[in-house]
């Protein structure tokens, strides 16, 4: 397939990048600073400022599908409107290009831990989580509502469990809806190469249209 990847420079979005091209994939990967990334084969950088939904539709035209590990920074003050205003030009800018299929990677912050309960509405998360990153899962919470009212793009949306950590890769996962996966009454986790293992599966055997779902080790 013809993929761009947002966020390729990133730690869930470098992982994409690998994992995407080791299957064959061509990637153009959009960066506002293209030397930032290494010339691999099968890759193709494209500058692009994915706050500008025009820039997004040009740098994307012609793929087969968009996958989207956009994400400002966690140290960025104005992460959450950054996030949400990013959120919305890379979608405006999908369906400007007449791209059907675009995967959104989220956070964890959005699973369910009881009924009507969010992750990231709860004493335990704003106790354990940096407060720098707390506006991020608010906006990557609030950016699954607004895609949950999106019917032009063919679109997945995927959470991470709450423990996402560098590691190896096994090609072995769960996947769930959307309520936080617990393993031994802990909350479950994944190497970020795992998820990206089933973020490509999901590319190239699509199972959630238009839905979210949580993946887990």
């Amino acid at each position: 397939m013809n993929v761009a990847l947002i966020g390729a420079t990133g730690f869930v979005g470098s992982a994409l990048l690998n994992e995407l091209l080791s299957r064959g994939h061509a990637v153009r990967a959009l960066a506002r600073t293209p030397a930032k990334l290494e010339a691999r084969p099968g890759l193709e950088v494209v500058q692009a400022d994915v706050l500008d939904s025009t820039q997004v539709a040009r740098a994307v035209a012609g793929v087969d599908a968009v996958v989207s590990a956009y994400n400002p920074g966690w140290n960025e003050p104005k992460l959450y409107e950054l996030f949400m205003a990013g959120s919305k030009a890379i979608a405006d800018g999908v369906k400007q290009a007449g791209v059907k299929r675009l995967l959104v990677v989220g956070g964890a912050g959005s699973l369910y831990v009881a009924p009507g309960v969010q992750l990231v509405d709860t004493p335990e998360f704003a106790g354990q989580v940096p407060a720098n990153v707390v506006p991020g899962a608010r906006a990557a919470r609030d950016e699954l509502a607004r895609m949950q009212g999106e019917t032009a793009l063919d679109w997945t949306f995927v959470s991470p469990p709450p423990l996402l950590a560098p590691g190896e890769r096994t090609g072995r996962y769960q996947t769930g809806g959307d309520e936080v996966p617990m393993k031994a009454g802990i909350p479950a986790g994944i190497s970020s190469a795992d998820l990206a293992a089933a973020i490509v599966d999901e590319l190239e055997q699509p199972t959630h249209i238009r839905r979210r779902f949580v993946a887990w080790s």
